[in-house]
């Protein structure tokens, strides 16, 4: 009775299977053709992925299919075999009385330290006829492939993720509202253990009422990362995975500098080993489920670490971005918009992980026409009069958006440079004009700064809405904010203003109260003062609200209390340092003491701030011969009650020449402290300024 019993259950399980089985279709076509010995097909199969990638189950369907086509199937589970020659021989001992046996063997890795022998001892011995499929999560060794014999008789298929398609199908399958289908699919990245784990939570209540930033509770985080990570080895390799599982692409430059205590070059070959990791271009990731898992984690059960982790990171990829080489600035610009972007809510904002990949290349002369007709079908003639005028005026600021592998032109924006307004071009633009407008009104910009404006955004898919253009878009942005000298103002120009505010918000930016950009046309416009919130005080504004959730209310323009100096108070500000150089009352009311550059250099001392800052300027030009000479004048005039007779005297020079080198002095450190406070930090290059 309990025979039959079981087989019932037996029945009723491989019943089951069938029925919640979806896709791998390339690699059941394979089975099938191997199955049934068509010319060129493998007679060993090696599938390899990562934990819960659905090998076991694959196994099973292959065994269904076996013994549905009349094949014998022997079964080898590792973790219930030992993990010997002779345990293996004796599990696997039926395949040798029949020779058309369908041999199984799951959870390859554990015999690692056997695999030369199950290679090159035990499966030569195979009937002919035996068609064998190993699993594991390690990919086989090389030297599988570097027999030649072996490269004609074996298949290596790497498990991918389930696609779209499919990981919606084993969804339905699980019973999960549609409704919650674009959400779970943004978590679960096409992995099936997650899209199982996160199925069942959905199916059981355990949702948010908000269906578009539906997150798993931290049971699936849990066994997620019990089953497809383990245990670390050490402090040390829990931390490089809590990296890995916040930044797009790891390197061991990066563990260098963000775990400095530790051996990087051995964490990084420890990583890239992992069977969840895949190694690319740029270095080493987790597939998506895993490092989303990981970052979840860490941000959870160790707030304050998470922060310190992710501005040490963050401080790196803005000093990349300032400093490196445009294609490795841009891809730091990149992993900036990756790791402020680690919030569930944040989500919708983002490409999809299932789009195909997009890259970004400079205008070519022969782009033009294209761009043009490409505005005029998605926004419009006056639109399309506006980018060809822009075409003219600035064609360095267009950057194109093409479809990897085809090169199909997808899109385009701008990064405009607005230092004037004339008449063609407010004609022309009144989009640009009226921002312009706008943020004149609340600061102008001084003289030396620019208006950066996001500007057109033109796209044949998804106009003003979530794509890996998008995202490209996102990338530019970042790049001309981080490299930029003398922006005083950015803008970014919304034909969606409403769907985009929370991110803008969150990025730091506002909309000015009661205006909208061109409202006739639908346009909104979010802006930022880089003088009231330079890019060290705007970073910090977002990691700060990182861990705080979508923001409540739109954000409005920052209160500085500091001052905004033109070119002739600036000048003026230094002449009047200058001479209470000596005198600390003289100081006191210096209005370089409000400005940013003095706050940033104060610990509390504003006036000891000054006098550094005068002191550095002065000092750079005993750097460079060019400027020797007025050093010593300027020092000789500034640092002694001397009249400008008697410095004249001591320098051996006379009086006319002596007055003009002071005058130069004076205008080589009015150009450097006006350059600092217009660029926002002390720049660290060797040649002075020209002179005004």
């Amino acid at each position: 009775m309990a025979k039959e019993d079981s087989a019932v259950l037996a029945d009723r399980l491989a019943s089951a299977r069938l029925r919640y089985f979806v896709g791998r279709e390339r690699e059941l076509a394979l089975f099938r053709r191997a199955l049934a010995g068509e010319a060129g097909t493998p007679t060993v199969i090696v599938l390899h992925g990562p934990g819960g990638m659905g090998k076991s189950a694959l196994l099973q369907r292959f065994a269904a299919e076996a013994r549905g086509a009349g094949r014998p199937v022997v079964g080898v589970d590792a973790r219930t075999v030992g993990l010997s020659p002779a345990a293996f021989e004796e599990a696997a001992a039926e395949v040798f009385v029949q020779d058309n046996a369908v041999l199984l063997v799951d959870d390859f890795e554990r015999y690692r330290d056997m695999e030369e022998w199950i290679r090159d001892r035990f499966l030569p011995r195979l009937p002919a006829g035996v068609l064998v499929v190993v699993a594991g999560r390690l990919a086989p060794d090389p030297l599988w492939k570097a027999d030649l014999a072996w490269s004609e008789a074996l298949e290596v298929v790497p498990l991918r993720e389930l696609g779209p398609a499919d990981a919606a199908a084993l969804l339905t399958s699980r019973g999960v509202a549609p409704s919650l289908h674009p959400a779970l699919l943004r978590f679960a990245a096409g992995h099936p253990l997650a899209l199982r784990l996160a199925a069942d939570a959905a199916t059981h209540g355990n949702t948010s009422a908000d269906e578009v930033f539906w997150a798993p509770l931290r049971p699936v985080v849990d066994r997620l990362l019990t089953h497809l990570v383990g245990k670390p080895p050490s402090p040390a390799h829990r931390r490089a995975l809590e990296v890995c599982g916040h930044v797009a692409d790891t390197t061991e430059e990066l563990l260098r500098v963000v775990l400095p205590d530790e051996d990087a070059t051995e964490l990084f070959a420890w990583l890239r080993q992992l069977s969840f990791m895949r190694s690319g271009p740029f270095g080493v990731c987790p597939y998506d489920v895993v490092r989303d898992a990981l970052d979840s984690d860490l941000r959870w059960r160790d707030p304050q670490r998470y922060r310190a982790m992710h501005r040490a990171v963050r401080r790196h990829l803005v000093e990349l971005v300032r400093d490196a080489p445009e294609k490795e600035a841009l891809r730091a610009a990149r992993e900036f918009n990756h790791i402020v972007s680690r919030a569930q809510w944040l989500r919708e904002f983002q490409g999809g992980r299932d789009e195909a990949a997009v890259h970004e290349e400079p205008l070519r002369p022969e782009d033009a026409p294209a761009l043009i007709e490409l505005t005029r079908r998605v926004e419009g003639e006056p639109t399309s009069r506006c980018v060809a005028h822009w075409l003219r005026r600035q064609p360095e600021a267009f950057h194109v958006h093409r479809r990897s592998g085809t090169g199909q032109l997808l899109g385009f924006m701008a990064w405009l440079r607005v230092d004037a307004l004339d008449d063609e071009t407010r004609a022309a633009d009144p989009v640009t004009a009226e921002a312009w407008e706008l943020v004149s009104a609340m600061t102008p910009p001084r003289q030396g700064e620019h208006l950066g404006v996001a500007r057109f955004m033109v796209h044949e898919e998804n106009h003003h809405r979530p794509s890996r253009s998008w995202d490209l878009v996102r990338m530019r942005i970042v790049f001309e904010l981080l490299r930029a000298k003398h922006c005083a103002w950015s803008c970014f120009v919304s034909a969606e203003p409403k769907f985009w505010a929370p991110l803008m918000t969150y990025m730091g930016m506002f909309q000015p109260p009661g205006q909208a950009v061109h409202a006739d046309r639908g346009y909104g416009l979010f802006c930022h003062d880089w003088r009231a919130a330079r890019v060290d005080e705007w970073a910090e504004g977002i990691d700060a609200r990182l861990l705080s959730g979508a923001p409540a209310v739109a954000a409005g323009k920052p209160k500085s209390r500091l001052t905004t100096l033109s070119r002739e108070e600036s000048d003026a500000a230094v002449r009047e340092a200058l001479r209470g150089w000596l005198d600390p009352g003289g100081l006191a009311d210096n209005p370089l003491l409000r400005s940013r550059l003095v706050e940033e250099l104060s610990e509390g001392d504003p006036v000891t701030a000054l006098r550094e800052l005068i002191g550095k300027a002065v000092q750079r030009l005993d750097a460079h011969p060019r400027t020797r000479q007025l050093h010593d004048v300027l020092t000789m005039t500034y640092h002694s009650t001397s009249t400008q007779d008697a410095v004249a005297r001591k320098l051996n020079l006379a009086f006319s020449t002596y007055r003009r080198h002071l005058a130069r002095a004076l205008d080589e450190v009015r150009e450097t402290v006006w350059d600092w406070e217009v660029h926002g930090r002390i720049r660290a290059e060797q040649e002075p300024p020209q002179g005004s």
